[in-house]
């Protein structure tokens, strides 16, 4: 980290840490004035010709121009080996940049990596029924198996059941706190935290000392959402705080995914109004791939294949194998044939699979090129 990108991390943390600013200020603030450097530098009137910010805010971010808080916030967080990623930086996940009003700093323990930007996140009711744990915790497993990282908020019920179930497949699975990561809540989970730290990561856009607030868990939801490619909600009734996360992903652009219940369960009305009001309905893991559209850029796997769209990971090993010996540029079939090493009826037949599942298409002068949807 270079010297002025240290200068704006204390910054944005010395924001983040100010009485008062919550995201959408903090993006106000950002808007006006580019950097978490430059919004110290402010003089009170400048700060206050910014939509949001009084005279109480504004006097709250000079008297903290010093940058003493900060620094001994990013201490603490260096003893328990907790990171600080700038928005920004290359650290810090392409998909939260996407988000209206993204955490100018995010705390994280354990490891983020490129392939978390093939994320699905999975969130419910607290209060859930086994039915509803048991499809969440095995949709998990399946994305997981897939390649795809789980996300969810570590709370009570179908969140638990989600890492979990992404665990015990060895996937890799993000948990994000409402909480600061040094204050676990709910604290019986400090167990499953330390399972999700070595096989992921958790996340907080919350100072490490903050304890549980009510309104910080309709906050955390919309990272939960912008983290993902698109977001299932498992169980839900009509308050579930679950249908928040869904809201924050319509919002996002993100994909709604409701996995229906009994038609008379009242812990399944939320998802049941969420697929009549146009949610993808899902059944399992394969319908969850098929209605995810192209990535925004290839992201390599663990087993370093590249993927496209989401839809690759539901393939075969002879089908992947094919597909990757075909360019986005067209490719000639018969260069195919000759570098596949099996026999050309079973190379024809599969490119006519990866034609129907809409991965490739054929061109004139037997030609074929790699697509996305």
């Amino acid at each position: 980290m270079t010297a002025l990108q240290s200068h704006e991390l204390l910054a944005a943390t010395q924001l983040n840490l100010t009485p008062g600013l919550g995201p959408r200020l903090q993006q106000n603030l950002l808007t006006r004035f580019g950097s978490p450097t430059e919004i110290f530098q402010a003089t009170g009137r400048e700060l206050l010709s910014v939509e949001g910010i009084g005279p109480k805010i504004s006097a709250a971010i000079t008297e903290r121009r010093s940058m003493e808080e900060a620094e001994r916030e990013v201490a603490l967080a260096e003893e328990h080996g907790v990171s600080l990623l700038l928005r920004g930086s290359d650290e810090y996940p392409n998909g939260l940049t996407e988000i209206a009003d993204p955490p100018s700093v995010l705390y994280a323990q354990g490891t983020l990596t490129k392939q978390d930007s093939l994320a699905i996140g999975i969130v419910g009711s607290r209060n859930c029924t086994h039915y509803g744990r048991t499809q969440a915790q095995k949709l998990a497993a399946g994305l997981g198996r897939a390649g795809i990282t789980v996300v969810s908020g570590l709370a009570r019920g179908i969140d638990a059941a989600a890492h979990r179930g992404a665990l015990e497949a060895g996937g890799r699975t993000l948990a994000v706190f409402a909480t600061g990561v040094l204050k676990l809540y709910p604290p019986e989970h400090g167990g499953l935290a330390d399972e999700v730290k070595t096989a992921g990561a958790i996340i907080s856009e919350s100072p490490l000392n903050r304890g549980p607030n009510k309104g910080l868990f309709p906050q955390r939801n919309r990272i939960i959402a912008g983290l993902s490619l698109g977001v299932i909600i498992v169980e839900a009734g009509r308050k579930s705080g679950a249908l928040h996360t869904a809201r924050h992903a319509l919002e996002q652009g993100r994909e709604v995914f409701a996995l229906p219940g009994r038609i008379d369960s009242m812990a399944s009305e939320g998802c049941h109004d969420l697929i009549r009001d146009g949610a993808t309905l899902i059944r399992g893991v394969d319908d969850v791939l098929e209605s995810l559209g192209p990535l925004m850029e290839p992201v390599k796997t663990k087993d370093e294949e590249v993927v496209y769209t989401p839809r690759e990971l539901n393939l075969n090993d002879q089908e992947r194998a094919i597909l990757n010996l075909i360019d986005t540029a067209p490719t000639p079939i018969d260069n195919v044939l000759a570098t596949a090493g099996i026999e050309t009826s079973r190379v024809l037949s599969t490119l006519t699979v990866l034609e129907m599942k809409r991965l490739v298409r054929r061109l004139p002068g037997s030609m074929i090129e790699r697509t996305f949807g």
